[in-house]
Order: structure tokens, then C-alpha cells, then sequence
């Protein structure tokens, strides 16, 4: 694989070239900022900025003043090889917080192994409807220890409006959700994104999560895509890097958390 192509690739389709994650989300082209605006429970922020040293300050500024504005915490997702060089720092500054470092991996479809099954006794269960979105839900709170609401009302809109373009499974031992993850699929674009792949303690180790990733990975290759990527933990990586994914570099998500104390900054 072509590193530095491939990332420029990722960066025009997924980025400057962004599509609204889900039903009444919008993207937003400002310039050299692009944003998602989505609703009230849903996601939003920066996906992609081409900033300097003279106009990153002003950039972040404006950003932190419109999403205010609406009553909406946000998020400024940032890759390693974003500039300015201190843009972290220039954000870190303006108010954001920055929450776990990923390392964004792409594999080429055609390269990766892709017959990795489910452990015997555990089945995957595609989600079409809310019992589904519920038992993924579920299944992210116990997996990360976070609230599953944003996930919950975001899936639901995509699985009842948009279901070509978002792919849902549950994995089952017996009738106990034990994993389940998502891939979100943008029309258009070459890159199909896995999200959210996340097991139960006590479950993992046994080769569900990557059994996850192949039944994914053949999914996006049936309909046509060249790429999958994954923004992928310390935990993933690993069982991504032996499918055949390769590392191209970092993104941090740097939270601005809106609340009533607080002013937006004059640009």
C-alpha cells in the first residue's frame, strides 16, 4: 500500500469530501474547516481543517461560537499529521479537552484475511430494527463503560431511514448479546469505516471481535468498496495489524464541552 497516497485518498473522501453520518445531520464546507451539524443527540464537530499558524486561532474561534450558539458540546477530531504542528495545543487552549489517542488503520480489501468465524456456540446477528439497536447498545456500555444513548438514538436513525448505508451485528452465545460493532457506508466514497466494535469482559480473547471485522470487511467488498478503515484502540490494534490492517497515523478526538459559565472567544 501506498501510505502517503492512500491517507491523502482517506482525507479528500472522508474528510474534506464528508456526508452526513445519519438523518438530520448536515455537512457544512467553510473554507478550509468542514464540519457535521447533527441533531441535538447526534454527533458534532470538525471532520477536516487545512489551517496555518495565521489562521488556525480564528478558525477554532468561529467553531467554538457557532456550535455555543446552538447549546451543543462538540467535537474537533484531529490526525496526527494536521497542521499547524500545535494544533492540539491551540485547541487545548481555546477549552478542549483531549480524550484517547486511536491510530487511524486502512487495510486494502483485496489484501486482507477475511475468514475469520465466530468461536462455536456464538452467532452474529444482523440489526434491522430497535430490539437490535437496543442489543447493541447494551452491549456498548458494557464493552466501554460509557452512556449508549448517543449510540442508541444515531443507530435507530440510521437502521429505520438509512439502512444501505450503515451494516449492524450482534454476536449471540446462546441468547446473551456478548459483542457488536457497525460500519457506516458513504455512497460514493471508496472507504467503508468499522466503528464501534466492542466484547463483553469475560468473552473476550476468544476471536469474536475479529470474526466481526471479516463478516464487515466481506460486506464492504460485496458492495464494492476498496477500503475499510478503523480509528483503532491499543486493544484493536493488534488483531487488526494480523488481519492485514497497517497503521497510517493518529486521531484524538478534542471535546469542547458547551455550558452556561462559559463565553465563546472573539476571533
Amino acid at each position: 500500500m501506498d501510505h502517503v497516497g492512500v491517507l491523502a485518498l482517506f482525507d479528500r473522501d472522508m474528510r474534506e469530501g464528508a456526508r452526513p453520518d445519519g438523518p438530520g445531520a448536515r455537512i457544512d464546507h467553510l473554507g478550509r474547516v468542514v464540519r457535521q451539524v447533527g441533531t441535538e443527540r447526534g454527533w458534532n464537530g470538525v471532520v477536516w481543517s487545512d489551517l496555518d499558524e495565521s489562521t488556525a486561532d480564528a478558525a477554532i474561534a468561529e467553531q467554538v461560537r457557532y456550535f455555543t450558539g446552538l447549546g451543543r458540546d462538540f467535537e474537533w477530531k484531529l490526525y496526527g499529521h494536521d497542521q499547524p504542528e500545535d494544533l492540539w495545543q491551540r485547541l487545548t487552549a481555546a477549552g478542549f479537552t483531549a480524550e484517547a489517542e486511536e491510530t487511524l488503520m486502512i487495510a486494502e480489501l483485496g489484501d486482507l484475511t477475511l475468514d475469520a468465524e465466530p468461536p462455536e456456540g456464538v452467532r452474529l446477528l444482523p440489526v434491522t430494527d430497535r430490539a437490535g439497536v437496543d442489543l447493541v447498545a447494551d452491549v456498548h456500555e458494557q464493552a466501554f463503560g460509557t452512556d449508549g444513548t448517543r449510540l442508541r438514538h444515531q443507530l435507530l436513525a440510521q437502521v429505520t431511514g438509512d439502512a444501505d448505508n450503515v451494516v449492524a451485528v450482534v454476536a449471540l452465545a446462546g441468547d446473551t448479546p456478548v459483542s457488536a460493532a457497525r460500519m457506516e457506508l458513504v455512497p460514493g466514497a471508496r472507504f467503508a469505516g468499522l466503528w464501534g466494535g466492542g466484547t463483553v469482559e469475560g468473552w473476550r480473547g476468544r476471536g469474536i471481535y475479529r470474526a466481526l471485522v471479516a463478516h464487515r470487511a466481506r460486506v464492504a467488498a460485496d458492495r464494492g468498496y476498496r477500503y475499510v478503515q478503523v480509528d483503532a484502540s491499543s486493544q484493536s490494534r493488534p488483531v487488526l495489524a494480523r488481519l492485514g490492517f497497517v497503521p497510517l497515523t493518529t486521531t484524538t478526538p478534542y471535546v469542547y464541552a458547551v455550558d452556561a459559565g462559559r463565553v465563546a472567544p472573539d476571533a
